[in-house]
C-alpha cells in the first residue's frame, strides 16, 4: 500500500513538472489578439481612439480630414497635434466646404468640436453641414449603379482567371459608419439627430468682445488672445493634455478656425503691407502649436492668403503651419475659359506636408491637381491634357494648350504645338 502511494505520489509529480516546463517552454509564434478568458495585457501601446488610426510611415496617430482624397495627399490623414493651414480662394466659395468636411468627419466619430468664427455663428455653421452617406444611404446611391451592371447570368464562374475569384472585392463606396473617413453628400444637410448627440464648442468673437472692456498692451490683438485662452481652458478642463484624465474613453478635439487673419479678428495684415500687428498672426499660430503638441487635438484653420499684401508675412505663416492646402478658383480668371480646364473648377496646391520625427519635410509628389464640385460631391483628381486628335485645330487652340502644359509642369506631359498632333 505505502508503495502504491508513493508510485501515485511520484507519478503527480512528474506530471506538475511537465506541466510547469510546457509553461516555461514558449515558442517564437505568440497571440497577437485577446485571450479568450479575458484581455490581453500585452497588446498593442497604440493609443485606441474611434476615429483614428496609426500612420504607416512614422507610427502617429492620424484622423480623417473629411475627404478621403486629401487624407491620401497628406500621407493617410491628419496628425494629432498638427495644424493644417487652408489658403482660401478668392471668392471663399470651395475653402468652407474643405472646413465643414473637418467638422462633419468630428460629428461621425463622436470627437469633440470647437469652432471658432469672426464671421458666422457656430451654431449656424454647424447646421450647414453636409450629410454623410452611412449604410442606408449608400445601398440607395449605389444601388442603381451596380444594377446597370449586372449581368444575366451572374452565377457563371470565371474559366480563364480563375485565380482571380479568391481576391477581395473593391468597395464602391463607404459601407459603414465604423471606417477610417467617409463620404458626404453637399445636397443634402446633416441630420439633427446627430448634431444633438455631438458635443461641441463655441467661440463667436463679437460675443467675446465688450466695449467698455480695456485692453491692456500685447503684442496680440484682443481677439486671437480671447480665443487662445478659450482653447487652453477646453483642453486643460476636459482633459485632452492628459493632466485631468477623461472619464470614460479618450477622445480627440476638432479645432476649427474660419477667416483667421481678416480684418474681422481685429488684424490689419489684409489692409496695409506695413501693418502695426504684422507679428500677431505669427505669434498666435506659435502659441497654438504649443498647446496642440501636448494635447490630442488637430486643428484646420482657413486664411484668406490673397488679401495678405506682405508676403514675408505669407512665408511665416507657412512655416509655423504643419500642413497647407491652397485652393485656387478659376472663377473671374482666364482659366476659366481654357479649355485645358473645361472639366474642373480649379486647382489644388499641396505647399507643404508635416515633417513628423524627421529633419527633412516630405514633398509631395503629385503636382498637377484639380478640383471640381459636382452635385452631390467634393472630388480632387490629377490634371490630364486632352488629346488632340482632330486636323482642323485652330493654331489658336494649340498655343493654348501648349502653354497651359508648360505652366503645369512635366507631371501631365508636354503637348505639341507644331507638326504632331500627340507628343508622348
Amino acid at each position: 500500500m505505502a508503495a502504491v502511494e508513493t508510485c501515485s505520489t511520484g507519478s503527480g509529480g512528474t506530471g506538475s513538472m511537465a506541466a510547469a516546463t510546457s509553461k516555461n517552454n514558449v515558442t517564437s509564434f505568440q497571440r497577437k489578439g485577446p485571450r479568450a478568458g479575458g484581455t490581453d495585457s500585452s497588446g498593442s501601446r497604440l493609443v485606441s481612439i474611434a476615429g483614428t488610426r496609426p500612420s504607416v510611415r512614422n507610427g502617429q496617430l492620424l484622423v480623417s480630414t473629411g475627404l478621403p482624397a486629401l487624407d491620401q495627399l497628406l500621407g493617410g490623414g491628419l496628425a494629432v497635434g498638427t495644424v493644417l493651414l487652408i489658403e482660401e480662394d478668392k471668392y471663399n466659395i470651395y475653402s468652407p466646404l474643405l472646413f465643414k468636411y473637418f467638422l462633419a468627419e468630428g460629428i461621425i466619430s463622436r470627437h469633440t468640436l470647437l469652432v471658432a468664427s469672426a464671421k458666422e455663428d457656430p451654431a449656424d455653421i454647424l447646421q450647414e453641414l453636409p450629410a454623410p452617406f452611412l449604410d442606408d444611404n449608400c445601398k440607395k446611391e449605389f444601388d442603381e449603379d451596380t444594377c446597370n451592371h449586372k449581368t444575366p447570368e451572374p452565377n457563371i464562374e470565371m474559366k480563364i482567371a480563375w485565380r482571380y475569384q479568391l481576391l477581395p472585392k473593391m468597395e464602391v463606396g463607404p459601407v459603414s459608419s465604423s471606417r477610417f473617413g467617409h463620404y458626404y453628400d453637399v445636397s443634402k444637410r446633416i441630420p439633427q439627430e446627430l448634431l444633438e448627440a455631438s458635443k461641441w464648442h463655441g467661440f463667436f468673437l463679437p460675443e467675446k468682445l465688450s466695449l467698455s472692456l480695456k485692453v491692456e498692451p500685447c503684442s496680440l490683438t484682443h481677439g486671437y488672445l480671447k480665443l487662445l485662452n478659450f482653447i487652453q481652458s477646453i483642453i486643460y478642463e476636459e482633459g485632452f493634455d492628459g493632466s485631468n484624465p477623461q472619464k470614460k474613453q479618450k477622445n480627440i478635439l476638432r479645432i476649427g478656425i474660419q477667416n483667421l487673419g481678416s480684418p474681422l479678428w481685429g488684424d490689419d495684415i489684409c489692409c496695409t503691407e506695413n501693418c502695426n500687428n504684422s507679428h500677431s498672426l505669427t505669434k498666435f499660430l506659435y502659441v497654438l502649436r504649443g498647446l496642440l503638441r501636448t494635447s490630442l487635438s488637430a486643428c484646420v484653420i482657413t486664411v484668406p492668403s490673397h488679401l495678405i499684401q506682405n508676403k514675408a508675412v505669407i512665408a511665416r505663416v507657412t512655416n509655423l503651419s504643419d500642413t497647407v492646402v491652397g485652393l485656387e478658383s478659376f472663377i473671374g480668371s482666364e482659366k476659366e475659359t481654357n479649355p485645358l480646364y473645361k472639366d474642373y473648377h480649379g486647382l489644388i496646391h499641396i505647399r507643404q506636408i508635416p515633417r513628423l520625427n524627421n529633419l527633412t519635410c516630405d514633398v509631395s509628389d503629385v503636382k498637377d491637381l484639380g478640383f471640381k464640385l459636382k452635385r452631390k460631391q467634393f472630388t480632387i483628381e490629377r490634371l490630364h491634357l486632352p488629346p488632340d486628335l482632330s486636323d482642323t485645330v485652330s493654331r489658336s487652340s494649340k498655343q493654348d494648350l501648349a502653354e497651359s502644359a508648360k505652366l503645369l509642369g512635366p507631371g501631365c506631359g508636354m503637348m505639341a504645338g507644331g507638326k504632331k498632333h500627340l507628343d508622348f
